[in-house]
């Protein structure tokens, strides 16, 4: 179990690149700096576009999990 409680659950499922990106773009201001939301997405480009869309952004992914049929991404935001 993870160390970190999510504020709020994203579902992105049967979205293709770049919509969870831009959507997570949208969404994340609304939680406080500091909360970490959970993203459910089945696009594969997630788990590339995830890690460099938060580098770019300054916030952070802290852990992502795969599971069949499912990609679970954990994102902090930093600014």
């Amino acid at each position: 179990m993870a160390d970190y409680e999510t504020k709020k659950t994203l579902d992105y499922k049967g979205l293709k690149c770049p919509m969870p990106i831009v959507k997570i773009s949208q969404e994340l201001p609304k939680v406080g700096i500091g909360d970490i939301v959970e993203v459910l997405t089945t696009d594969p480009g997630s788990l590339s576009d995830f890690p460099a869309w938060a580098k770019t952004t300054g916030n952070q992914v802290v852990e992502t999990r795969q599971e069949p049929g499912l990609i679970k991404i954990y994102v902090k935001r930093l600014k």
